[in-house]
């Protein structure tokens, strides 16, 4: 059975870092574009990041871009996202997301993404 389980979530102060974590379990990551999305209290979830199943090419959000890095380990079938200068704003359940369609068609939109994991809280507050 294909699971993603999401670690590394917290409280942490405004300029702080987190690295979240996203292990697969029942299936290898190798073949999967795996995205990163967050949803705030009342709001739609949106996109992050995504990082594609061969090159390592990746994708941010404007709002992320030249903060938050994604990054794989096939051999730990982990996908990780580092989050540093952190903001109140990027306070938000993290979900990680996994689908076979390549990097380079798949969409940032959450009908596209085929299997998800439960999510972990982030909180940027002082």
């Amino acid at each position: 059975q294909l699971q993603l389980v999401e670690s590394g979530g917290g409280l942490v102060q405004p300029g702080g870092s987190l690295r979240l974590s996203c292990a697969a379990s029942g299936f290898t990551l190798d073949y999967y574009t795996i995205g990163w999305f967050r949803q705030a209290r009342g709001k739609e979830r949106e996109g992050v990041s995504r990082i594609s199943s061969s090159d390592g090419s990746t994708y941010y959000a404007d709002s992320v871009k030249g903060r938050f890095t994604i990054s794989r380990d096939n051999a730990k079938n982990t996908v990780y996202l580092q989050m540093n200068s952190l903001k109140p704003e990027d306070t938000a359940v993290y979900y990680c997301a996994a689908d076979p369609t390549p990097w380079a068609v798949q969409r940032m939109c959450r009908i596209h993404w085929g299997s998800w994991g439960q999510g972990t809280q982030v909180t940027v507050s002082s």
